[in-house]
């Protein structure tokens, strides 16, 4: 038997590190991400984006709609560190940014 708790949309995050973790900061959160919705202080609950769409920086290299996207620090099109989710747009090899659908 399950109960409802939340829509799920974000997540509690428990900032277990030293250092203030800043308002849109990716955050690897298991084999997913986590966008922070607020700074979280070290050793404060703060909250995570699991879902939507995010603009976020980009690695080189073009990334196509819909093509699965890494995170390493930047978003990429190549396999990597964390799966982030795909690119909700084509950004071309030259663009700074992409759009990417969270976790998906």
């Amino acid at each position: 038997m399950a109960n409802y708790w939340q829509r799920g949309e974000s997540l509690d995050y428990m900032n277990s590190g030293n250092t203030k973790i800043e308002a849109g900061a990716v955050i690897t959160y298991g084999a997913r991400i986590g966008v922070a919705g607020c700074d979280i202080e070290p050793g404060e609950m703060g909250s995570i984006h699991v879902e939507g769409v995010f603009e976020m920086p980009k690695g080189s290299g073009a990334i196509t709609a819909g093509a699965e996207v890494y995170w390493t620090g930047t978003a990429i099109a190549t396999s990597g560190d964390t799966k982030a989710g795909y690119a909700a747009q084509a950004a071309a090899a030259g663009d700074t940014v992409v759009l990417v659908k969270i976790n998906a």
